[in-house]
């Protein structure tokens, strides 16, 4: 691999693992607030969540580094367009659900996020099919997600 792709990796990863940082970082203020709420049976143990979330993320920047060294075009723009859209709603989500609690939107909000990373996945599979694929275990765990932020709204 030459240096300019080392460099794209690395600053797709440093972004992707950046923003999921600074949301983990952030959402900390309300862990407690989160952990006294009522949770559905199927909830992971709490360890189970920053090591998903890691790799996601890692595979969010591997993608989108695949995307961008991909050839110039519509599509590459879009996809990485729609990749920043839902990194940033990935982010907003966590602190609706955790720092204000607002389970019921966040909901709905989580539910933008998973069209928006459907609608990523397509467009990247119109680059580079391995990014595409790379983007399938974040769909199923947010498609979880749903189920657990479904689950504490109405629990709570």
């Amino acid at each position: 691999m030459n240096k300019h792709k080392i460099k794209v990796y690395g600053i797709s990863l440093l972004i992707a693992l950046g923003v999921g940082g600074l949301s983990a970082l952030l959402t900390n203020m309300g862990m407690d607030n989160y952990d006294a709420a009522s949770k559905p049976a199927l909830t992971p143990p709490d360890i189970v969540f920053p090591i998903v979330w890691t790799i996601l993320f890692a595979l969010m920047g591997i993608s989108a580094a695949k995307v961008y060294l991909s050839p110039a075009g519509t599509q590459r723009s879009r996809g990485l367009l729609i990749y920043a859209l839902q990194l940033a709603a990935n982010f907003i989500w966590s602190i609706l659900f955790f720092n204000f609690q607002a389970y019921g939107f966040a909901f709905f909000w989580l539910i933008l996020l998973w069209v928006l990373i459907l609608l990523m996945i397509v467009l990247f599979a119109k680059s580079v099919k391995s990014a595409a694929l790379l983007q399938i275990p974040y769909l199923l765990w947010v498609s979880f997600a749903l189920y657990l932020n479904y689950m504490v709204w109405m629990l709570n």
